[in-house]
């Protein structure tokens, strides 16, 4: 199993955004004495969940009624989790998803910080309490995903008629590059963060040879040592692992037997380190002769034994029926370890309720990556160079127009645009403000000048760098 975090993102036609900002600004002016929160609640379909107080913003924890199939609305709707973090009508807004579910707490994506804007989050649909019930999993693709934000757009930009930019991280960052792909004309940009781009599932090539040289030799040898005692250990500590599940209450109907929940924390324990840690972090791998305790801890600490219960699974399920429908997954060889494996790398089908069909589609994601190479207009793309996610990014071809990616020097999962190289960060905050339509007269003549618009706040702009503990990004 692999884990990781995410964010999303999208574009817009020139012409169309003029014409509906200029409709939108005019519907604004009519309104500007009614209250922000009087003016969504009139959106059909919108409620109120809470209203949380944070200086200098107003926050809403919203529903919003969808439809479960977008070519078929009249059967049946679900109830969708939406937060705005609302600062001004005058300023962009920016579009974000984590691809899972939706934090009711206040913060700020990196572009939101970057633009000084406002920020709508999205649950992402079949995500708990998001699910239609009955849930149909046919009806859970990237395209009925993308016409989720569609409409959550269109019903939020007649209220914020300045320019919106879409980003998400992880599988965030591929629900923003699917957004833009099926509704181009939508976002003014896209910022898309160590989003995967597995075009090709069966090739799985690329990430063998990324565990061959990420950092250095002493650090992988230390990470597969571990690994091989814990699978050369397996009867002492399945016997705490069994211990800890029944003090839990934890079980494994889905992925099987314990024994097989067992490998797949253990195989997924070097992904984890690099997609978690820093090369730095090499120093706290225990030796080879390690006491079992102190092996146990360490591949608990970095793949997370709890991630194969049923009761974690269930969080997931979304993630895992989509990586074996649409989005594919990694299957690494770790040929030091094929003698004392049993069941290798294990797909996504594993970790689904076997109730649920799952049939894997080969053409989605070919064509998401021919889009983006011959269509990409006003989107970054920002990975980390010792992130395994990144094996397989996204490229631009000929097509590709104002359109940028960008590798952060070291950097893991939590790459972002603040981790770039200097000349790289500038060029990419200056790009995000042109796109949002707030960038300086100063910045416009030199971006080396660029940098974010709102000053750092520790609450709001934490890294979210979520460990997951789970077979996904």
């Amino acid at each position: 199993m692999r884990k990781a975090l995410r964010w999303l993102l999208s574009l817009v036609l020139v012409i169309g955004a003029v014409a509906t900002a200029g409709a939108a600004t005019a519907a604004e002016s009519t309104d500007t004495d009614t209250d922000i929160k009087d003016r969504i609640l009139a959106i059909p379909g919108m409620s109120l969940i809470q209203e949380k107080p944070y200086t200098g913003y107003r926050y809403f924890v919203l529903n919003y009624t969808q439809p479960v199939d977008h070519r078929h609305p009249s059967k049946g709707t679900f109830q969708q989790r939406v937060t705005l973090l609302h600062k001004d009508t005058s300023r962009p807004t920016v579009f974000f998803t984590s691809g899972y579910n939706v934090s009711t707490n206040p913060g700020r994506s990196e572009p939101t910080r970057i633009v000084d804007g406002n920020q709508v989050s999205l649950e992402y649909r079949f995500f708990t309490p998001s699910r239609p019930q009955p849930a149909d999993w046919s009806k859970l693709d990237i395209w009925q995903a993308a016409s989720d934000q569609h409409r959550v757009f269109t019903a939020l930009k007649k209220i914020y008629p300045r320019n919106w930019l879409a980003t998400g991280g992880s599988k965030g960052g591929m629900t923003a590059t699917y957004y833009e792909r099926f509704y181009p004309r939508d976002m003014d940009g896209v910022v898309a963060y160590v989003a995967p781009n597995d075009v090709v599932n069966k090739d799985d090539s690329a990430y063998d040879r990324f565990f061959e040289r990420v950092g250095t030799k002493e650090c992988r040898d230390k990470l597969t040592a571990v690994q091989r005692e814990a699978l050369i250990r397996r009867v002492p500590l399945q016997k705490k692992y069994r211990a800890w599940a029944e003090r839990e209450g934890a079980t494994f109907t889905t992925v099987g037997t314990l024994d097989k929940a067992y490998e797949a924390v253990v195989l997924d324990y070097a992904w984890g380190f690099w997609q978690y840690g820093l090369l730095d972090d090499c120093d706290s791998i225990p030796s080879a002769t390690a006491s079992d305790d102190d092996i146990y801890n360490s591949v608990d600490a970095i793949s997370g034994f709890s991630a194969p219960t049923d009761q974690s699974l269930a969080t997931y399920t979304p993630y895992y029926y989509q990586a074996g429908t649409q989005l594919g997954w990694p299957t690494i060889k770790q040929p030091k370890l094929a003698k004392l494996s049993r069941y290798g790398y294990q797909p996504p089908r594993s970790f689904v309720p076997s109730e649920i069909p799952m049939k894997f589609d080969p053409r989605v994601m070919p064509d998401i990556d021919r889009w983006v190479r011959n269509n990409a207009n006003r989107m970054l793309f920002v990975y980390g160079q010792n992130d395994p996610w990144g094996s397989k990014p996204f490229r631009l071809g000929h097509g590709a127009r104002d359109s940028y990616v960008y590798v952060a020097p070291g950097a893991n999962h939590g790459a972002n645009v603040a981790g770039l190289v200097p000349e790289q960060q500038a060029k990419a905050t200056a790009r995000i403000l042109e796109w949002a339509g707030v960038a300086p007269a100063a910045v416009q003549k030199d971006e080396a000048k660029a940098k974010p618009l709102a000053a750092y706040d520790a609450k709001l702009d934490r890294q979210k760098l979520d460990r997951r503990h789970t077979l996904r990004p």
